[in-house]
């Protein structure tokens, strides 16, 4: 904020650790949720006998002001400390009196400073608590006097408290807790003095454990305890009132877990066993009355039984009326404490009070505090204005009064006669007074009276208060009750005749307890002294609290006020995190922002002449010092600062503007910093060239020696080196050759004998395996063809008898149902599937059969294949066979082996039986363990998953509870914007109505006049007839004859238009043939050059081509004989030689055709030139009509300007031909040059040729080469730059061909504006150019104001849907908005900002209703929809808000608006597109609505099906006619082309399947009202049709992706009518049925639906109207059709970047201009 910079004492934050700043007289304290080692003793010491301004912004900077004022002035001084829950206003006054109780020191024995600073711990114990916005925030306000003697010790103190909040004793918020001395008392429950009082932990009681925060992090309630009884102490309170103390309070605490049950429906039943005992009451008493009130009457007193609500808000009270007086009786202790006998000579009062307070819901308890602002705001500003203007008075300054803000008529309105205080008190005298007759009086009293008192729109029991810091709603609701705050009589009796004698003590000042108590029943209430009367405990707390609150203004107003503005930095207690937003809503409520207003009007900074030169002496010259400083400080701040308001003289002192110190310290700082760094350069240069200097000589001694030492050792080791090498090469290779042959013969006799040994294991291996293998195929072949065998055979027996049995059953069955008459009913019920099956397999069966054709063809040709297989596998078979026949002998042998090998079997078997058995024993008890471990798996599974299902059932009810509440609350406010759209559109009709009835009254007295001035100057009538034209109307002859005429002389004027139109036409044609014959000349010109261009390219690549090619031939030439004269490389290079000359002509001659073509480009130019003047001539000089003489073109001297403008295009003809005479003889001279130029270049070529010929073969090569190479860059280097010239010329052609064109278009502007959009569309093509991609391009586009209109209507207004609308980037109109709001909030132009979206949001409305055909209308209302969404996505998305930011790349962060706010525009922008929604849901309802019945109902899409009509029933006429029937499949066209409209235009596919849903259900309520109105349509065969269209209608759901619409469910309640016209209905179980199926239909429904089938009884109708009498429902019979769901715009970043999207020619917005 600029305006933190108002005085000299404010220094720059560099950080957040100097978190105070002094703004005027105020210090704003911003709280750092931190410890910050700033409030020690040395600081207090620093501070201590220091200026203001002379130290940093400190909370002992202005205790030490204080404290310095009272001593100097001998005036009392007050420090009043202010702010939100959390900023810190506690600790800020703990730090003040603990600076007072420093620095004064005491002149009592015994320290009361001490005394005063251990009041802090008690207060902050019984007074302060856990919130969600503070750990230990204040839950009252304090005023404490601290008094000084004369020679300014402290002697004693005072205090006072206000506005206690007693409601937290009985309830605590989520994550709050009670005041900490409850928590302090449970956290001391084990100690053996606390015993008695039976406490345990805080979650055991329910006024401590409600907030579920018990704890507070970093804070040891035990800890703080032993503080709290040691301040006790030290304060002089024995431990015998200590424990008594804390029995009230634990009796408090016990006091809450009493139990209310109920016995009746008015008494109650309780125990207060504990709560007795500590408080030493009867307990029947207490018990009694606790359940019972006594109530008065004229004669007699009755005792009455409360309810079980009454009894505990009973007990509340009570709970609450014993700690506030508990906390009287402290407080008064604490006083007596810190009271001296001598009167103090000063005091120093320290207010820790709140600050301005709104929330959503304000109540009684926001009102007092806002109250109790208002007054220290007034108090504040008379302060601060009386300050300044005496020293501006003093000094002798120019001055005027300042204008500032008076909140006394806010004052008045609350506290004065007849104010909200006094009607507030009379009501809760009323007998019947209530907040609604409160409410009422206020608006008859206060309405439209005061300025300051307005009342809501939508609440009548609500009011709303203007305050200086905001302006504030409150809730009248519970205001009388907490201004009354009743507590029940006969329990105060019963406290007083306790025999706990503290207890009696607290309540002895009451004479008649069943009056109102001093503070509020909720929220905060105010606490008076102990001392008080009864008279003053029968006031109202609003009386109490405006009584003193007066006192507390008397005493602020007899002392001097010093400020401190606490401020809360941020909500979630981060250390060092600051949230503008929120700190500005606090200075604001402060005052603090008025201040600065009301500084910056002033001189808020000053300095004394001597401090202006000692500080800013730097900035003056040499001739500016003089001996009177004045004079001096007046000469530099005119050098300095040359406006002369920004500073003022003053007799001692120099004032200044709000900003000049900041620039004065700029130029200080500047002058020092240079003269600094001119120093350090000098002084470092000079130290660092001389240690360089030292170091280099250093460095060079040692690199000497240091060489020469490692070039002697070097050589010394490279030659031991090489010695040792030699020798250890020949020693190692003799060793390594004799262990290689060692160990080479040892490998390979290894090798060998091994080798052998594994060939032998393996042979005899592989003899035993086969030999096994043999065995074991035959065995195992013919045990399990023995098993097969008897397997096969039971299992056949098996089957045959369970299915003989089954046969028998179903046989029974079937002659049963066969013979009852209800199977063909049942067969029925089947046929909805079977069908629905059948239609849809019908086609794939067809298929099915065609393939499986194909198959078998297949199948048989494949199959001819595979029985030749088998054939020849047969025969190998059967040889096969004869081989087994020979080896049958060998089997005997192997049976005996066999014998043998199963006895050893047997044996072996025994021991594994033994072993099978111990494991099966082991693995039972393994199975039993895994069993029970896995059932108490189960069940803590079982247990855990229904704790789950149960949170998650309680979430989702709630959920669902909130989505319900915010979906009708959208619903009802989409509707009220509906209603408002359409009396707007009512109020426009009528408007436009009013205005057609005033033009067609003016056109018709203009009508009578002109007849009467017709009739005058006519010939015909007489003065008879004239003078009966001046008394009466014209006749109806002469009405005919003046409308004949005036036909005549329109049709005159129309043949007039036409022909005018047909010659402009023809002149249009002929001048748009010869602007396309230059064109193409010019374009013939321009393609001969490009093809020139590409000539020579190709050349020079060919040139290339031959110089390698020559090069390749000179390298593989060798020797002198290829080099003489004859050979081959000299004949190949006077062949280049020959080549070159011939190239060298043609490049002469293509340069001539050059500047041919330039000489006939500059003759077109003025060909050009000379058409657009003639064209000119013709249309601008010729007559407007062939039948005007001469006399009247010439009137205004046309022709004259005609020739004087013909004569000057002469001259400039004439000048044209001269100098392109002097061009032309320029470059005949410039050829002859050129000319010579090659000739000399010939000459040198072959001169040079001549010398190489005498050169050696290499230098022959070399210089041939060089010479080639030189001569080609040169060609190549001359082309390129012809090529420049020519493309310059052609861009310079260009431009001179737009600068006519547009004089051309200038001078026809009103033929191109008549002309057709196919010419316009075609000049526009044929004049297009390339335009540039700017290369930093930041999303934003300008335009001129004067082109705003034409924006709208090209961008608006004229844009359609279809042509140019479809083929654009979807939502490009929002786009290119948002881009030119963009440059707008760029340029910081507000007004610019509010005419684009205003007009935007108009436009967009006049085009909607602006209604063409349905369809076309659809599609207008389809694209300006997603535009309007675009836009306002694109608002949210660059907004600037973490929410939608985080969504952005850093790029589009970039992109974000910088300079206003445009929430309010995101809602109009939201109501616009509910608007728009809603249009379209009723376009689409007028488009279905016809055809939903008759497809749906009428048209029989199943054939075959319905059958016939029930006989007796009347016959309907269809609601459709046979020519133009609609179908389901009509219904699915349209659906097709409402969703791919949608989409085409960029609508958001949220959006689009709000569209569907609603869709949907416009076809189930218009289909089910039409099936509930008509009884032919209630049968089983309907039934069946419609659940066939639903399904369709489902799939077509499925195809397109929506099951997730919510389309689906909106389909519920006709599909439940058409299962209810197919199901049975017969028994009870079926009525039961039904009422379980039918969930979506409401009772009546179902009866209908039931009353119209004719097979159903009335005694079952009445058994379903039974079953379904206890539901909840709607009585109406019909759905309502015509709702509309609300709707809701989800946010959808878009990913397009702004500087990315091109905006296409075609649209013609050529005047925005990008950025």
């Amino acid at each position: 904020m600029a305006a933190l910079e108002l005085t000299p004492e404010v220094k720059k934050i560099e950080s957040f650790i100097c978190f105070k700043i002094n703004i005027g007289i105020i210090l704003v304290a911003i709280n750092p949720y931190e410890s910050l080692q700033i409030y020690g003793s040395d600081i207090i010491n620093a501070y201590s006998g220091q200026n203001m301004g002379d130290m940093d912004p400190h909370i002992f900077a202005v205790s030490e002001e204080a404290y310095k004022q009272m001593a100097r002035d001998e005036k009392n001084q007050s420090i009043i400390v202010s702010g939100e829950s959390g900023a810190g206003k506690t600790v800020s006054a703990k730090y003040a009196m603990r600076y007072f109780a420093t620095v004064s020191g005491s002149s009592a024995e015994a320290s009361v400073e001490e005394k005063v600073l251990a009041s802090s711990p008690i207060m902050e114990a019984i007074g302060n608590a856990k919130t969600t916005r503070n750990d230990n925030s204040s839950r009252f306000g304090k005023y404490i006097e601290i008094g000084f003697d004369r020679k300014h010790h402290i002697i004693g103190a005072n205090m006072r408290t206000y506005l206690l909040e007693k409601s937290r004793v009985v309830f605590q918020a989520s994550e709050e807790r009670n005041y900490h001395i409850f928590y302090q008392l449970c956290a001391c429950a084990h100690l053996p003095e606390f015993e008695p009082l039976k406490l345990g932990s805080a979650d055991d009681f329910p006024y401590t454990n409600q907030g579920r925060s018990p704890i507070i992090e970093g804070v040891n309630d035990l800890k703080e305890m032993e503080a709290t009884r040691k301040a006790f102490s030290l304060l002089g309170i024995t431990e015998a009132h200590q424990m008594g103390l804390f029995q009230i309070l634990s009796a408090i605490l016990h006091l809450g877990n009493v139990e209310v049950k109920e016995r009746g429906s008015s008494s109650c039943g309780i125990s207060v066993s504990l709560f007795c005992d500590l408080t030493e009451v009867s307990y029947e008493s207490m018990a009694h009355w606790l359940c019972h009130k006594k109530l008065k009457t004229a004669t007699e007193t009755l005792n009455k039984p409360v309810t079980r609500l009454e009894a505990i808000n009973g007990r509340d009270a009570l709970a609450k009326h014993i700690y506030a007086k508990l906390f009287s009786w402290i407080v008064s202790q604490v006083n007596k404490a810190l009271s001296t006998s001598s009167k103090p000579h000063s005091f120093i009062g320290v207010l820790d009070i709140y600050g301005f307070e709104t929330f959503e819901v304000n109540s009684f308890e926001q009102f007092c505090i806002n109250y109790a602002n208002e007054k220290l705001q007034q108090q504040f500003n008379m302060h601060v204005f009386k300050l300044e203007q005496e020293e501006y008075m003093k000094e002798q300054i120019p001055w005027t009064l300042i204008d500032f803000y008076d909140n006394q008529p806010c004052i008045n309105l609350i506290e004065a006669k007849m104010g909200l205080l006094d009607l507030l008190d009379e009501e809760c005298t009323m007998p019947k007074g209530s907040d609604d007759s409160w409410a009422q009086k206020l608006y008859n009293t206060h309405l439209k009276k005061s300025s300051h008192f307005e009342k809501p729109r939508m609440s009548n029991k609500a009011f709303i208060i203007l305050h200086f810091a905001d302006k504030v709603e409150y809730q009248c609701d519970g205001f009388l009750e907490k201004n009354k705050d009743t507590v029940n009589e006969e329990q105060i009796n019963v406290l007083k005749a306790s025999k706990f004698a503290l207890l009696v003590e607290l309540f002895q000042d009451e004479e008649t307890p069943a009056a109102p108590s001093s503070s509020a029943p909720s929220g905060r209430a105010k606490v008076g002294r102990s001392t008080q009367s009864f008279r003053e405990h029968k006031k109202s707390v609003g009386l109490q609290f405006r009584n003193s609150l007066h006192l507390l203004m008397d005493t602020l107003n007899a002392t001097t006020p010093h400020y401190v503005r606490c401020i809360k930095p941020n909500d979630v207690k981060a250390p060092f995190m600051l949230d503008p937003h929120r700190a500005v809503q606090q200075l604001r409520a402060c005052g603090v922002l008025e201040t600065i207003r009301i500084s910056s009007a002033g001189f808020p900074s000053r300095w004394t002449y001597q401090e202006f030169f000692s500080r800013y002496r730097v900035l003056m010259r040499q001739k500016e010092f003089l001996s009177d400083r004045k004079l001096t400080c007046q000469s530099v701040l005119e050098r300095l600062v040359q406006n002369k308001d920004k500073y003022q003289f003053g007799k001692t002192k120099i004032f200044f503007r709000a900003g000049q110190v900041a620039y004065l310290e700029k130029l200080r700082a500047d002058k020092l910093r240079a003269a600094c760094i001119h120093i350090q350069k000098t002084i470092r240069c000079w130290l660092a060239r001389k240690k360089y200097l030292r170091i280099r000589q250093a460095a060079i001694t040692l690199q000497r020696y240091t060489r020469g030492h490692q070039a002697r050792c070097l050589c010394k080791t490279l030659r031991r080196t090489r010695a040792a090498v030699i020798f250890q090469k020949y020693t190692r290779m003799w060793a390594a050759r004799r262990q290689f042959l060692r160990q080479r013969a040892a490998a390979v006799l290894i090798q060998r004998l091994l080798r052998g040994y594994t060939a032998r294991l393996e042979y005899k291996w592989l003899v035993c395996e086969h030999k096994a293998l043999l065995i074991q195929r035959w065995v195992r072949g013919f045990l399990a063809r023995w098993r097969f065998r008897r397997i096969k055979r039971a299992v056949v027996y098996l089957q045959c008898c369970v299915r003989r049995m089954l046969a028998r059953r179903e046989l029974k069955k079937l002659k049963i149902e066969a013979r009852s008459v209800e199977h063909y009913k049942k067969l029925n019920v089947g046929m909805e599937n079977k069908i629905m099956q059948l239609q849809r397999k019908l086609d794939e069966q067809h298929k099915d059969n065609r393939e499986l054709s194909e198959q078998i063809r297949q199948m048989e040709s494949h199959s001819a294949t595979e029985l030749e297989k088998l054939h020849m596998q047969l025969k190998t078979l059967q040889e096969a066979e004869e081989e087994s026949r020979h080896r049958g002998d060998l089997v005997t042998s192997l049976q005996e082996e066999l014998e043998l090998v199963r006895q050893e079997l047997e044996k072996n078997k025994e021991v594994i039986f033994n072993s099978v058995c111990l494991s099966v024993c082991l693995n039972e008890k393994n199975t039993l363990l895994k069993s029970e471990k896995d059932e108490m798996n189960r069940l803590i599974q079982e247990q855990e998953q229904q704790l789950k299902e149960k949170s998650e059932s309680t979430h989702q009810e709630a959920t669902e509870h909130l989505q319900a509440q915010l979906n009708e609350e959208r619903f009802r406010y989409q509707n009220l914007l509906s209603e408002h759209l359409k009396l707007e559109e009512r109020c426009a009709d009528l408007r436009s109505e009013k205005e057609a009835a005033v033009i067609r009254k003016i056109f018709h007295i203009t009508f009578l006049i002109q007849c009467q001035s017709d009739s005058v100057h006519s010939s015909v009538l007489t003065g008879s007839e004239v003078s009966s034209l001046e008394r009466e109307v014209p006749d109806v002859s002469l009405l005919l004859k003046l409308q004949r005429r005036v036909a005549e002389l329109e049709k005159e004027k129309m043949d007039l238009q036409s022909e005018m139109d047909t010659k402009e036409d023809q002149l249009q044609l002929e001048q748009t043939k010869e602007l396309e014959d230059c064109q193409r000349v010019l374009g013939a010109e321009r393609d001969y050059e490009a093809l020139k261009r590409q000539e020579l390219e190709s050349d020079n690549k060919k040139l290339k081509k031959d110089l390698q090619e020559l090069r390749q031939s000179l390298s593989k030439g060798s020797g002198s004989k290829l080099a003489s004269p004859g050979g081959q490389a000299y004949n190949m290079l006077l062949e280049q030689l020959n080549s070159t000359t011939e190239e060298l002509e043609m490049r002469k001659e293509e340069v001539l055709i050059l500047r041919s073509q330039l000489v006939n480009h500059e003759a077109f130019k003025h060909k050009v030139v000379s058409f657009i003047f003639q064209k000119f001539v013709f249309t601008v000089l010729r007559p407007i009509s062939p039948t005007l003489d001469l006399h009247e073109l010439n009137e205004d001297g046309e022709l004259w300007m005609a020739y004087e403008s013909l004569k000057e295009t002469n001259r400039i003809l004439v000048s044209q031909l001269q100098t392109q005479g002097q061009s032309h003889e320029e470059e005949v001279e410039g050829l002859r040059a050129e000319l010579q130029q090659l000739r000399a270049e010939l000459d040198h070529q072959q001169q040079m040729l001549s010398n190489s010929l005498e050169l050696p073969h290499d230098a022959l090569i070399q210089a041939s080469l060089q010479h080639e190479i030189s001569r080609l860059t040169q060609q190549n280097m001359d082309l390129l730059e012809q090529m420049g010239k020519q493309d310059k010329m052609i861009r310079k052609l260009k431009k001179h061909l737009k600068i006519y064109m547009k004089k051309f278009g200038e001078a026809e502007g009103v033929h191109i504006e008549q002309s057709s959009p196919e010419n316009i569309v075609g000049e526009s093509g044929r004049t297009v150019s390339i335009v540039r991609k700017e290369r930093d391009f930041q999303g934003m586009l300008e335009y001129r104001r004067e082109d705003e209109s034409k924006l709208f209507k090209i961008l608006i207004t004229e844009l359609k849907p279809r042509g140019v609308a479809v083929n654009l980037v979807a939502g490009l109109p929002a786009y290119i908005l948002f881009m030119c709001l963009r440059h707008a909030d760029y340029a910081n132009d507000d007004q610019r900002v509010s005419t684009l979206l205003n007009s935007s949001v108009n436009t967009i409305k006049n085009v909607l209703k602006v209604k063409d055909s349905v369809r076309i209308y659809f599609e207008t209302i389809s694209f300006w929809l997603a535009n309007t969404c675009r836009f306002l996505h694109c608002l949210r998305q660059y907004s600037g808000e973490k929410a939608y930011a985080k969504h952005n790349t850093p790029r589009q962060n970039e992109h974000c608006l910088t300079n206003f706010d445009l929430s309010e525009y995101r809602q109009v922008l939201s109501d616009l597109a509910i608007q728009i929604y809603q249009q379209l849901i009723r376009v689409i309802e007028n488009i279905l609505h016809p055809k939903i019945a008759p497809a749906m109902l009428e048209q029989e899409t199943i054939q075959g099906v319905m059958g016939v009509k029930p006989t007796g029933m009347r016959k309907r006429t269809p609601s459709f006619h046979e020519e133009g029937s609609h179908s389901l499949e009509s219904i699915l066209k349209q659906l097709d082309v409402f969703y791919y409209t949608l989409l085409q235009h960029g609508n958001d596919t949220e959006l689009v399947r709000q569209v569907i849903k609603q869709q949907f259900y416009v076809i189930c309520s218009v289909t089910l009202n039409n099936l509930l109105l008509r009884k032919d349509m209630c049968s089983w065969s309907k039934g069946l049709q419609i659940r066939y269209n639903v399904c369709q209608l489902e799939e077509w759901l499925l195809d397109k992706d929506l099951q997730g619409s919510g389309a689906r469910e909106s389909l519920e309640p006709l599909i439940q009518a058409a299962q209810l016209l197919q199901i049975k209905k017969k028994s009870q179980d079926d009525a039961g049925a039904i009422c379980t199926m039918c969930t979506a239909l409401t009772t009546e429904q179902v009866c209908v639906l039931n009353e119209f089938e004719e097979r159903v009884c009335i005694s079952f109708i009445k058994s379903v109207q039974t079953l379904l009498k206890d539901r909840k429902e709607s009585s109406q019979l019909l759905m309502d059709a015509k709702i509309i769901f609300p709707v809701t715009f989800p946010f959808n970043p878009s990913p397009v970047a702004l500087e990315t999207i091109q905006i296409p020619s075609s649209l013609n917005l050529n005047f925005l201009t990008p950025v």
